[in-house]
């Protein structure tokens, strides 16, 4: 935790933990606002974790949420009343304390010459000068002002946008490429899974993004407020603007915590888990191994979601493990799914029913998890009534395992990228958005139908960096994906139902049926999965191998 000093009443740092919060404690602040809206992250802890450490601690605690580079201001006037109000010294974080900065920094306008606010900043080591340009316009940044300008710009440093940055790398070394994305860490999340049964261990799901930036390519280390495709370009957090020929869009999709009530107040305690965030995976791991009778309930949320196989895999691994403790007998175990059906794709649904009965798995579809009360140990559901009408009841249970429901990211919703429900719109073979002809997507942030998961990314990667290219050079020729997503089932340790298709649920296997029936758990897609598909994924997908990835070529 790095805090970084504003005035005597202020200090300021990035996202922390409810652990951080005895050593603010110990420092002598006696109060904390958090200005980052929850579900930004997949390893960020609520505000309301925060909070109770805050409480705990003696430390009073505010929440102000403010989306990437959209500080107003409204909210910067908010943020002066805070500071008003609230006992000092404050305490304020964000991702990485830039919307801190600049809320504080707008709060002050008019009561501190300009020169001291961004003098201050800059010793705290922020560099607000796109807040003179707030100040002088009114609070909006004139487009006609240029930060950077880049050929390629690539929205989203996760498993898609170093992909697809290494893929046309390959094709092209001298292409003037950046990233634009605020992490630190980049994580595996395919691996998340295993994290949740015990079979690895957290830190092998993560490495810096610095490790991972193909040679060669920019990093813009901030995050997207705004698109302006009519103008070819970027606003980001700090209100700078960045301009590009070809952008690329691939931030992935928010995980919206808050979509269930009480759910943030209990995550990580209480028995309540979700292998889909960094931190709680190694929680659902130690419920695993620590229940022994009970009841235990997994829960899906509507499509679309990463990785709809999740779910259920947590369920299979925990089961698995309660079986060879011998305590299977003793837990009941509930699958709540918001779906009609166990998998979207019918070919493999016969081997998963197997593992369902054999583990004595209730499932209960048409039902969707809509509040958690932690402490009272009961999750309320609701469900659709002939009628029309909807109704809730409650369950009991010693461990919930729960999927978040899923969005498209703010900044996306409402940019002029979007479609009616908010993904980008993008054209499902090529991936050219249907309106701006030098945008593409790809990754979970689209509104194509085919399953979000890595393997889709890497499939889409290829198609992308060919159709850029294209367009850079004038080409007609275009790749085309074919919808191809893979979900290996982990049903029990050691065994896997591999299922791979393309849209509208055509199987795609990738080996002979002699060598590995996806439709059936077997021990070498087990293989596949636990030893093979991490180092095709750091060392193949990331480096632009594309090892039986190349895209097909039409016109």
């Amino acid at each position: 935790m790095h805090v970084r000093t504003l005035t005597q009443d202020l200090s300021v740092a990035g996202q922390i933990s409810a652990a951080d919060i005895a050593e603010l404690a110990a420092r002598g602040f006696r109060s904390v606002i958090c200005n980052r809206p929850d579900g930004e992250g997949p390893d960020q802890p609520t505000h309301e974790e925060i909070g109770r450490a805050a409480q705990v601690a003696g430390l009073g605690m505010r929440y102000l949420p403010v989306e990437s580079g959209k500080v107003d201001d409204a909210t910067a006037q908010q943020f002066g009343e805070l500071m008003r109000e609230l006992p000092k010294p404050v305490f304020a974080y964000c991702r990485t304390g830039t919307r801190s900065a600049t809320l504080w920094a707008l709060s002050q306008a008019g009561e501190r010459p300009l020169p001291d606010i961004l003098e201050r900043a800059r010793r705290a080591e922020y560099d607000l000068s796109a807040v003179v340009r707030r100040i002088a316009n009114g609070g909006r940044t004139p487009l006609t002002h240029t930060d950077a300008q880049h050929q390629i710009v690539i929205v989203g440093g996760g498993a898609a946008g170093i992909a697809t940055a290494a893929s046309l790398l390959a094709r092209d070394p001298k292409l003037d490429i950046a990233i634009v994305d605020p992490a630190d860490v980049h994580y595996y999340q395919p691996g998340w899974t295993l994290v949740g049964a015990g079979v690895f261990q957290p830190a092998q799901t993560a490495r810096t993004l610095a490790s991972l930036i193909p040679r060669g390519v920019h990093w813009i280390k901030a995050a997207v407020a705004a698109f302006e495709p009519q103008a070819n370009s970027l606003l980001l957090d700090g209100c700078r603007v960045v301009r590009y020929e070809q952008l690329i869009v691939c931030p992935g999709l928010k995980l919206n915590w808050a979509g269930i009530d009480g759910l943030s107040d209990t995550l990580g305690r209480n028995g309540v888990t979700s292998n889909y965030r960094y931190d709680l995976a190694p929680y659902t791991w130690e419920l695993v191994q620590g229940l022994r009778k009970g009841r235990a309930l997994f829960t899906q949320p509507p499509m679309p979601i990463k990785c709809a196989g999740a779910p259920q895999k947590a369920m299979y691994l925990s089961c698995d493990h309660w079986r060879r403790m011998g305590v299977l007998s003793q837990i009941q175990t509930d699958f709540y799914n918001a779906g009609g059906v166990l998998f979207g794709v019918a070919d493999y649904v016969p081997a998963l029913m197997e593992y369902v009965k054999a583990y004595g798995i209730n499932l209960n579809f048409g039902q969707t998890l809509v509040a958690v009360d932690g402490p009272a140990r009961r999750a309320t559901f609701a469900r659709a009534l002939p009628d029309g009408g909807r109704e809730t009841f409650e369950r009991e249970f010693d461990m919930l395992h729960v999927v978040p429901p899923q969005t498209a990211p703010d900044f996306i919703r409402v940019s002029p990228l979007a479609d009616a429900a908010g993904w980008v719109d993008v054209d499902p073979a090529t991936l050219r958005h249907r309106q701006y002809i030098n945008v593409h997507a790809l990754g979970d942030c689209t509104n194509t139908s085919n399953a979000k998961t890595a393997a889709a990314a890497r499939k889409q990667a290829p198609v992308v960096a060919h159709n850029v290219l294209a367009a850079l050079a004038g080409r007609t020729e275009a790749a085309q994906y074919d919808g191809y997503g893979s979900c290996p089932l982990t049903v029990e340790r050691g065994k896997i139902v591999l299922a791979e298709f393309t849209y509208g649920g055509k199987l795609a296997p990738s080996f002979p049926s002699w060598l590995l029936d996806g439709r059936r758990p077997t021990r070498a897609a087990w293989w596949l999965k636990e030893r093979i598909l991490p180092p095709l994924y750091w060392q193949g997908m990331l480096k632009g191998r594309e090892w039986m990835a190349q895209p097909e070529l039409v016109g």
